[in-house]
């Protein structure tokens, strides 16, 4: 975010970024339609469980464990090998999200901590904690340059500041810039970009932009190919202003395809087809 240190509100100055207003808008309008469908008046739910169980599938299979809906959903061994046990990270994450609204707003480091607590499931020294002078990652997706454990540090105090200070930012630039940064800094030794699509539900769902979290921006960025994701991230990462803009708008068409996901699921349900 270096382009908008000067600013009083770093993350509404983004809001005037070539192109993001657009986004900001063709979201908002996206979230309406699949709020007003006919079945969230009566079966909201199913629709939010059914959107956090695609959600989970999405970011799992960002991480490398591409598996079909239906073998998420029949599953209950997520301990057997390494993709089971993302997939399991995954759907963890989820389900602690909607728990966490009102800590994230007052101490969005503790949720960091603990959503990773969450992921991680075992008692190492690392987990839980950002990593260390020394620490390695293991985050394959993502192959940029590691920023040292101070940057880390201070860059969290940062985003932090920014989060309590609640900036009069759009909810999809907020949650974008959460994402992107907890992906730039890989603050953990492992499960980042878990942690990171989980803090950007948090944002979507906190905001009151998405408050049923119906709207898995999971789907969509899995949707657009973990090529996409990359590329889009490293726009984020040169901190230049066309390329925050192209991860602002990757991050509002991942939710507005979230929305197309859900709204395929209301009209199942509309139908009595699922």
């Amino acid at each position: 975010m270096s382009t908008t240190r000067a600013t009083a509100d770093p993350l509404a100055a983004l809001g005037s970024l070539p192109g993001v207003a657009e986004s900001v808008e063709s979201v908002r309008k996206a979230v309406d339609r699949v709020y007003g469908h006919r079945v969230m008046r009566r079966r909201s739910h199913a629709v939010t469980s059914e959107a956090a169980l695609r959600g989970a599938r999405g970011s799992a299979a960002l991480s490398g464990a591409d598996w079909a809906l239906e073998e998420v959903r029949r599953r209950s061994d997520f301990g057997a090998d390494g993709e089971a046990r993302v997939v399991g990270a995954a759907l963890r994450l989820t389900a602690e999200a909607g728990q966490l609204l009102s800590v994230w707003r007052q101490s969005p480091l503790r949720v960091l901590a603990r959503l990773h607590l969450v992921a991680a499931a075992t008692a190492g020294d690392e987990v839980g904690r950002p990593r260390r002078a020394g620490e390695g990652v293991d985050e394959p997706l993502i192959e940029l340059p590691l920023p040292s454990a101070d940057e880390v540090s201070g860059r969290l105090e940062g985003l932090s500041g920014l989060i309590i200070a609640e900036s009069s930012a759009p909810a999809l630039v907020t949650a974008a810039v959460v994402h992107g940064e907890l992906l730039a800094l890989r603050p953990f030794t492992s499960h980042n970009g878990l942690v990171a699509r989980a803090a950007e539900r948090i944002v979507l769902i906190g905001s009151g932009l998405d408050p049923k979290s119906i709207c898995p921006a999971e789907v969509g960025h899995a949707e657009q190919g973990r090529a996409s994701y990359v590329a889009a991230l490293e726009g984020y990462v040169s901190g230049t202003p066309d390329g925050m803009a192209a991860w602002i708008a990757h991050c509002g068409r991942a939710v507005e395809l979230g929305v197309r996901e859900s709204t395929a699921v209301c009209e199942a349900l509309q139908r009595g087809a699922a």
